[in-house]
Formats: structure tokens, sequence, C-alpha cells
């Protein structure tokens, strides 16, 4: 669907979707004002809804190709300020003042490097709480398994647009 296809009230309510400052309520109520029997509303909400969807994957598309020229320039940086810090080493000169910048070569706190995890003692493990595995409930109780009081299943309704 295009922004050509949608007309009044239908624009107006894609323009609230899509502002993030608009109040919830204000959509909501722009939906109540819709005129139009139940099928004329879901045609106008179905065109609303497939124009924000494309809009939503249009974004994930540019956040993966954000994310990956920032992975490059951060890449680029680390290899640049590698070669300084190895040039200023190489030459001796671990300090150097220029007329913008000042660079030095300094000591990092020192960091731990576990040589066999299996021979660390227990008190220098941290424990962890168990982590409740809703999978293998969900299977459980498919089976039959009674949890009466533990869980039980939900099945909830959404709405699917083809």
């Amino acid at each position: 669907m295009t922004l050509y296809e949608l007309t009044g009230e239908y624009l107006e309510l894609l323009n609230m979707a899509e502002d993030p400052d608009e109040d919830p309520q204000a959509i909501l109520d722009t939906m109540d004002s819709v005129k139009g029997e139940i099928e004329d509303k879901a045609d106008g909400y179905g065109r609303v809804m497939c124009s924000l969807q494309a809009d939503a994957m249009a974004i994930d598309e540019e956040i993966r190709r954000l994310q990956a020229r920032k992975a490059t320039i951060t890449g680029n940086l680390d290899k640049i300020k590698a070669r300084l810090k190895d040039a200023m080493i190489a030459t001796g000169n671990r300090k150097i003042k220029t007329r913008l910048f000042s660079f030095s070569v300094q000591k990092n706190p020192a960091s731990v490097v576990i040589d066999s995890e299996a021979d660390v003692p227990v008190d220098f493990l941290v424990m962890q709480a168990p982590k409740i595995d809703k999978a293998k409930i969900k299977k459980a109780l498919q089976a039959g398994e009674d949890l009466t009081g533990i869980a039980h299943l939900e099945q909830g309704e959404s709405l699917r647009v083809r």
C-alpha cells in the first residue's frame, strides 16, 4: 500500500501512528471516530497496517546497514590506534604532543586470564539461580501431565491479515 491509497481519516490515523510523540489515546480516539461499516473500517485499517509494517521493515533494514557501517568504522579505528601505538613503542616515543592532540602509551590495569576453568576452586565460582524451562513445561502439559497449581496453558488470540 502507498500513501496515495490512503485518504482522509485513514491518512490522519497513519500520520498519528507514525508520530512517536502522539498520545496513544488520541490514536484510539481517531480510530473510534472513523466512519463506515466494519468491512470498510477493516479495509482502511489494513491499509494503515500495511504502511506501518513497510515502515518498520525499512527501519530494520536501515538499522542493519548502519550497524554494518559502524562495525567497519570501529574496526578501522581500532586498526589505526593499534598502528600508532605500535609505531610509538617501536620508536620509543611513549608520549607525543602535537598542536591538536596529545598521545600517550600507558599501562592498562591488570586483567585475569583463566588458564584452566576446570581447576578454579568453588570459592571463585558465581552460583546462578535455576531458570524455569517453559518449553519443557509446555511439552509436559501438552502430554497431559498434571501440573495443577504450578502452571497451565493459555491460548490467546491475534489478528491475522492476508
